[in-house]
């Protein structure tokens, strides 16, 4: 009686060890109903998440980074296989070197159509033949202010990175804390192009932010604008797209967005997908339901980043079309004061990583 006890016993156990590694297979990157997506922080209407998986069954599971550099570093480290992600310009030039990335059969795509051809072409700066990234959005760094607090305080308005470095603003300023964003501010502020090699260059945009921190200055990456709004910091280097979210949260402050007078960056943040990708068909339709209209335009409601879905841009106000602080302007005026990050290989990404490093512990 014990033997055929303990039989039963092993029986159930292998049975429901069985039901237990079935279970965990199903969640296993390699399961057509489950995509695995990384994207930046506040960047999707999280209903848009929950049509995706109605409309195809398919489970998303969705993280989210703070900076192209730390995406970069969980991607490469290979722990945890991500299908697809959203990173900016720069970074997708280097993986698309490394040959992280998977190129696209814009065949594949069904709404690609609907992406700006001005996007388009900007975009090769970075993916040479439109061939890895798909546009998501695309912004500008710039000065956001709380005009209102600066009123009360009887302090002037910032129109340029090298105001940032007035004295007036003691413990009124926050910076972008990633690497390339504030290595910028530095770069721009002498006139220097945010793409350059020159060390002697790299080292004075250093040395000057090293100074800047005599001002008590705050680094930071999304809690700028929840700063902002509370009404603790009145200045603020943001992405443009951070001021709907400010100017609708605190209406009875003035916000400005200013594009400084030295030029600035304009990113372009697109879809990705890896080329160690276990679902590649799911990614590609999530990244094709993203250029739907509808879609589309429910993100660009919540985000207010510049949409390159012209369908998106047909329905828009002429307000909110020329408001810059949404839409840089892409005419080739304007175009001449913005550049795009450009991957500067390795060894030059190291001199910016470690005058990131120096500023932090300076």
């Amino acid at each position: 009686m014990f033997k055929i006890s303990k039989i039963i016993k092993i029986a159930i156990y292998i049975t429901i060890l069985s039901l237990f590694l079935s279970s965990c297979f199903n969640m296993h990157p390699n399961s057509e109903n489950i995509l695995y997506v990384y994207n930046w922080g506040l960047y999707i209407d999280e209903e848009v998440i929950d049509i995706f998986e109605r409309e195809t069954g398919i489970k998303v599971v969705y993280d989210m980074f703070d900076t192209n550099e730390e995406m970069y570093t969980k991607v490469k480290s290979g722990n945890i296989i991500y299908d697809c992600a959203c990173p900016s310009d720069y970074m997708i030039e280097r993986m698309a070197a490394e040959g992280l990335l998977h190129s696209y059969n814009l065949s594949d795509l069904e709404y690609y159509n609907n992406i700006d051809n001005k996007i388009l072409e900007l975009s090769k700066s970075f993916d040479y033949n439109n061939t890895y990234a798909v546009p998501y959005v695309y912004s500008t760094i710039g000065i956001s202010y709380n005009k209102t607090l600066l009123d009360e305080k009887n302090l002037s308005y910032p129109k340029s990175w090298n105001d940032l470095w007035n004295k007036e603003y003691d413990g009124e300023i926050m910076m972008q804390d990633a690497v390339r964003d504030l290595l910028m501010v530095g770069l721009k502020k002498n006139n220097y192009s945010l793409n350059t090699k020159n060390i002697d260059e790299i080292n004075k945009a250093c040395n000057d932010l090293i100074n800047q921190k005599d001002l008590s200055v705050s680094y930071v990456i999304d809690e700028v604008r929840d700063l902002m709004v509370s009404g603790s910091k009145s200045i603020g280097v943001t992405y443009s797209g951070e001021m709907e979210y400010m100017r609708t949260s605190n209406p009875d402050n003035e916000y400005v967005y200013v594009i400084p007078s030295e030029g600035t960056n304009m990113t372009i943040d697109s879809w990705v997908i890896f080329n160690n990708s276990k679902n590649i068909d799911a990614a590609k339709k999530w990244i094709n339901f993203l250029l739907r209209k509808d879609i589309s335009k429910k993100n660009y409601d919540y985000m207010h980043y510049g949409s390159p879905n012209i369908k998106v841009m047909e329905d828009l106000s002429k307000q909110e079309l020329d408001d810059e602080s949404i839409f840089p302007k892409l005419d080739d005026a304007n175009l001449k004061k913005y550049e795009i990050y450009k991957y500067l290989g390795g060894d030059t990404e190291d001199i910016y990583l470690n005058s990131w490093k120096k500023i932090h512990n300076s």
